[in-house]
C-alpha cells in the first residue's frame, strides 16, 4: 500500500463531510510489554502502525485539510523503547504534509475551535460504570469548553467507505483466509484423540507465525463435543475425546484484516451418522445461501432464507416439531460484514453491494447429543454475483474424512 491509496481514502472522507465538520482520529497507546495494535480507523485513514498518534482534518471553503501530530523524540528514551517515528517517515507512509508534535495538539485544536460545527472521533464505547476511553478523555475540554460543537462518532462517516473494499484490501483479506485455511488443514491432519483444544489452537498459531502473520483476528474458537454447542467458547481448554466433533472458528489478521472461517472435523477417521447428518444439513443450507449472494440483496433476506431452510432441514429429521422451533437450536446470524474488524461497520440491515465482503455461516447445536455444527466462508460480493474467498478450505464430508483417514494412519 501506498501514501497515494491513503490520500484518496481521505479524499473520500472529505467527500461525506460538510463545511465546517471535523476529524479527529486517535491511534491506540502502547501498552507496557504488550504487543501494539493499531486502531482500526486510524490505520485505514492514514497507514500508520504505530502507537500515540492523532490525525486531524477540517473541512473550510470546500477544502479539506489534514495534519498528523506525532511524539516528540527524547534522545534519553531510545535505548529503552527504540526510535520513534520521524516526520519524515510519517510524510512518506501517509502522503499527510503537516506534521506537529503531540504536545501542540490542544494549541491547535483551541485556533480551529471557532469554526468547528461538528467534530467526529473514534469515540469507542464506554458503559456508564467504566472508564471514559482515551479519546473520550481527549476530547473532554473540547466537550466542555465548546457546548456548541457537536461530538459525534467517526463510524457514520467511514462505514460506507470501509463497507467497499478495494484491491489492496481484498488481496489482504485472502492472505488471511488462505493462511487460516493452511492451518485449518495442519489441524486436521494432525489432531487426535487425547489431544487438548489448546493445542490444536497452537498448531494454527505456529502456521501463522511461520507465515509471516502474527495476531489472531479475534480469540479462536476450538471446541470439541459439547463445546461446539457454546456459541462463543473460548477457553480452548478441554482434552478432546474419542467421538467428539471438533469445530474450530478462527481467523488470521493480515494488517488488521481478519479471517474468519469455521470448520467441524470427526476426532476420528470418519463421522458418526448423526454427526454426518447434521452436518449435512448445515452444508446444504451453508451453500443455498452463498448462492443469494449477490448486489442488491439484503444481509436480512440471507437472514431470513438460512433460517427458514434450518428449519425445514430439522423438521426433516424430527428434530422440532415446527418452524418456529427452530431457535432452539440455531440462535444467531447467518452474515455478518467482514474487514478490518471481523464483525465489520454495515450494520444487520444492510443491502449487499460489490466490493462487500461478508460471511456465511449457519449452525445448529444440540446441546443433549454434546454436538454444535457450524460451517463459515467469506464470501466477496462481486457485480454480478459472489466469490468464495475461503472455497479451497475443504468442508465435502467426504474430503474431510479423507483427510482423517490419512491422518490417522
Amino acid at each position: 500500500m501506498t501514501a497515494k491509496l491513503f490520500e484518496q481514502r481521505r479524499d473520500k472522507l472529505a467527500e461525506q463531510m460538510s463545511e465546517g465538520d471535523f476529524v479527529i482520529v486517535f491511534a491506540n497507546q502502547q501498552g507496557k510489554l504488550e504487543k501494539f495494535s493499531q486502531d482500526n480507523n486510524f490505520l485505514y485513514l492514514t497507514g500508520l502502525n504505530h502507537p500515540e498518534l492523532i490525525f486531524a482534518g477540517g473541512k473550510y471553503g470546500g477544502q479539506f485539510n489534514s495534519m498528523l501530530f506525532i511524539e516528540r523524540s527524547d534522545p534519553d528514551r531510545v535505548v529503552w523503547e527504540g526510535k520513534k517515528l520521524s516526520a519524515e517517515e510519517a510524510v512518506q507512509i501517509s502522503g499527510i504534509q503537516t506534521v506537529k508534535h503531540l504536545d501542540e495538539f490542544y494549541g491547535v485544536l483551541s485556533a480551529y475551535s471557532p469554526l468547528i460545527k461538528k467534530a467526529f472521533s473514534n469515540l469507542g464505547f464506554a458503559a456508564l460504570n467504566m472508564p471514559p476511553t482515551y479519546p473520550m478523555h481527549m476530547l473532554e475540554p473540547l466537550r466542555t469548553r465548546h457546548p456548541q460543537i457537536e461530538i459525534r462518532q467517526l463510524n457514520e462517516l467511514i462505514a460506507p467507505l470501509r463497507k467497499i473494499k478495494d484491491e489492496s484490501e481484498i488481496k489482504q483479506l485472502q492472505q488471511a483466509i488462505d493462511v487460516t485455511g493452511e492451518g485449518i488443514l495442519d489441524i486436521m491432519q494432525s489432531a487426535a484423540a487425547g489431544m487438548m483444544e489448546y493445542e490444536l489452537e497452537a498448531t494454527l498459531f505456529f502456521r501463522m507465525q511461520v507465515s509471516g502473520l502474527k495476531r489472531w483476528g479475534f480469540a479462536p474458537i476450538i471446541a470439541a463435543g459439547i463445546n461446539a454447542a457454546t456459541l462463543h467458547y473460548e477457553k480452548n481448554e478441554c482434552r478432546i475425546k474419542a467421538g467428539d466433533l471438533i469445530l474450530m472458528d478462527v481467523g488470521a489478521s493480515c494488517n488488521n484484516y481478519s479471517a474468519d472461517i469455521t470448520r467441524c472435523f470427526p476426532a476420528g477417521a470418519k463421522f458418526s451418522p448423526r454427526q454426518k447428518q447434521i452436518y449435512g444439513i448445515v452444508l446444504d443450507v451453508q451453500k443455498r445461501v452463498i448462492e443469494l449472494v449477490k448486489p442488491g440483496v439484503e444481509l436480512s433476506t440471507l437472514n431470513a432464507s438460512a433460517r427458514n431452510w434450518l428449519a425445514e432441514g430439522m423438521q426433516a429429521i424430527g428434530l422440532i416439531k415446527s418452524a418456529d422451533e427452530v431457535g432452539k437450536y440455531y440462535m444467531h446470524s447467518v452474515s455478518h460484514f467482514l474487514g478490518m474488524d471481523t464483525h465489520d461497520v454495515g450494520g444487520r440491515e444492510a443491502k449487499l453491494e460489490a466490493g462487500n465482503v461478508i460471511t456465511v455461516e449457519p449452525g445448529i447445536y444440540i446441546p443433549d447429543e454434546k454436538l454444535g455444527v457450524r460451517i463459515e466462508d467469506d464470501v466477496l460480493v462481486t457485480k454480478r454475483g459472489h466469490q468464495v474467498l475461503s472455497r479451497h478450505i475443504p468442508k465435502e464430508i467426504a474430503d474431510i474424512e479423507k483427510i482423517r483417514r490419512q491422518a490417522l494412519k
